[in-house]
C-alpha cells in the first residue's frame, strides 16, 4: 500500500472516529439530561413521554453506530484490502462496451448495497419502529418496496452513468463542464417529475376533504403569489405514525401534501402554521439559494475530479492493475466522502437559518405565533423528537434548529415586536 493509500485510510478513519466521537457525546448529553423537561415543553410533556423519547433516541442511534461501523468495515475490505482491484479488473475481463461496462459496474454495487443494508432496514423499520408505535408497514410493503427502488435505481443509474460515460468519450477536455450541465439538467426534470411520477408509485393522493382548511390554505398561499394546483392528503399511515407536510412542484404552480398522519394530529390553525413554514421557504427562496450552492459546489467537485483523473496516478497509488475511469471514480468518491467531512456543520448552518426563517416568516403570515409553537410541540411529541440534542452535535448533523431553540426564537421574536411602538 502506497504512502498516499496509507494517508487516506488513516483520513478516512479519523472521520469515522470523529463520527462515534460525536454520537457518544449526543448519547451522554441525552443520558445526563434527558429526563428534565425543557422550560418550552411544561405543562406540554409528561415525563413519560420523555422517557419513551429518550429511549427512542438512545435506541436509533446506537443501532445507527452499529450500522455505520459495518459499513466503515465494508468501505475498508473494498478500498483498502484490494477488493476494488479485482472487482474492477472483473469488469475489465468481460470486454464489453465501456458503457455497458460503466453500468455493470455501478449496478452490482448498488445491488450489493442493498442486499448487505436490507438487515439493518428490516431490524430499524420492524423492531425499533414498531417497539416505539410508528411502523405501519407490513413485510409484504417492505419487499414491494424494495423491489420499486430497485428498479428506479436501475433505470435512473444507468441513464446517469451512460450520459455520463458518453460525455467523457466525447468531450476528455471539458466533460467536467457538460457532465455538470447534465446532473443540473436532470435535477430540475427531477423536481418537477418526482410528484407526478415517481410518488404515485409509493404513494396514494386524495383530495383534502376539510374544505374550511383547503380555503384557508388556498387564502395563505395567495398571500405570497403561489398559485396552488391541488391541496393533497397522502396515505402515510400505511407506512408509519410519523407526521409531516411538505410542497412538490417547480415554478409557481405548486402541490401542497399532507401526510394523513398530521391532519388527525392538529387543529387547522396549526396545520397553516406548518403550510406557512413551507411558504417561507418558498419566499425566501430558499431552494433556490440551496440549489445554487449545491451547484456551486458540484461544480468545483467536478472540475477537481477531471483533474485528478488525468493519467494513471491515482489508480496506481491504490494498487489498481487496470486503471479503468471506473475505478478512478470509485476512488473519487471515497476521497470526496473524507473531503466533505468538514463541510457538513457548514451546510447544516446554512439549512438552520433558513428554517428560522421559515419559521418567523410562518408566524407573521398566519399571525399567530401560538399555534406556530403549539405545532411544534406535536411536531416533537408525535415523533419523538430529541429534546436535548448535544451543542457539538446538533451544529453538526442538524438540518433544523433543536425545537426548543425554534420555540424560543419565536417567543423572543414577537416579544420583541409587541414591545417596539
Amino acid at each position: 500500500m502506497s504512502t498516499f493509500a496509507v494517508v487516506t485510510l488513516l483520513l478516512y478513519l479519523a472521520v469515522a472516529l470523529a463520527g462515534y466521537g460525536l454520537e457518544y457525546l449526543e448519547l451522554s448529553y441525552l443520558g445526563k439530561y434527558g429526563d428534565r423537561v425543557p422550560a418550552e415543553f411544561e405543562g406540554r410533556i409528561d415525563r413519560s413521554l420523555l422517557e419513551k423519547s429518550r429511549r427512542y433516541t438512545m435506541d436509533s442511534s446506537r443501532f445507527g453506530i452499529i450500522s455505520s461501523a459495518c459499513n466503515d468495515v465494508l468501505t475498508i475490505l473494498f478500498f483498502f484490502a484490494g477488493a476494488l482491484n479485482v472487482y474492477n479488473s472483473w469488469i475489465v475481463s468481460l470486454h464489453i462496451n465501456p458503457i455497458v461496462s460503466g453500468i455493470l459496474f455501478f449496478l452490482l454495487l448498488v445491488f450489493a448495497d442493498t442486499l448487505l443494508t436490507a438487515p439493518f432496514s428490516i431490524y430499524r423499520t420492524f423492531r425499533i419502529e414498531k417497539k416505539y408505535g410508528f411502523n405501519t408497514m407490513t413485510p409484504g410493503l417492505w419487499v414491494a418496496d424494495l423491489i420499486k427502488s430497485l428498479i428506479l435505481s436501475t433505470i435512473l443509474l444507468s441513464l446517469i452513468v451512460s450520459v455520463g460515460l458518453w460525455l467523457i468519450g466525447k468531450s476528455p477536455a471539458s466533460w467536467w463542464l457538460w457532465v455538470w450541465l447534465f446532473f443540473l439538467a436532470f435535477s430540475i426534470s427531477m423536481t418537477y417529475l418526482f410528484p407526478y411520477v415517481i410518488e404515485p408509485l409509493f404513494n396514494k393522493f386524495s383530495p383534502v376533504e376539510d374544505e374550511d382548511l383547503a380555503t384557508g390554505i388556498r387564502s395563505l398561499t395567495g398571500k405570497v403569489g403561489i398559485t396552488i394546483s391541488r391541496i393533497l392528503k397522502m396515505d402515510a399511515s400505511k407506512r408509519t405514525k410519523h407526521t409531516n407536510a411538505y410542497f412538490t412542484g417547480i415554478g409557481r404552480v405548486k402541490r401542497v401534501v399532507l401526510f394523513d398522519t398530521l391532519l388527525g394530529a392538529m387543529s387547522a390553525n396549526e396545520i397553516l402554521s406548518v403550510v406557512g413554514h413551507e411558504l417561507g421557504h418558498w419566499k425566501k427562496r430558499h431552494i433556490l439559494k440551496h440549489l445554487i450552492l449545491i451547484e456551486t459546489i458540484s461544480l468545483v467537485v467536478l472540475y477537481l475530479a477531471f483533474r485528478l483523473m488525468h493519467g494513471d496516478t491515482l489508480p496506481g497509488l491504490f494498487g489498481i492493475q487496470e486503471p479503468t475511469v471506473l475505478a478512478k471514480v470509485a476512488l473519487l468518491g471515497l476521497l470526496g466522502s473524507i473531503a466533505s467531512f468538514p463541510m457538513t456543520p457548514v451546510l447544516s448552518l446554512f439549512s438552520r437559518s433558513h428554517e428560522r426563517e421559515a419559521d418567523a416568516f410562518a408566524c407573521r403570515i398566519t399571525n399567530d405565533p401560538d399555534s406556530m409553537i403549539s405545532a411544534l410541540v406535536k411536531l416533537s411529541k408525535d415523533n419523538l423528537s430529541n429534546l436535548h440534542p448535544h451543542p457539538l452535535y446538533s451544529a453538526c448533523y442538524y438540518s433544523h434548529p433543536p425545537v426548543t431553540e425554534r420555540i424560543q426564537n419565536i417567543r423572543n421574536e414577537f416579544r420583541q415586536r409587541a414591545l417596539d411602538p
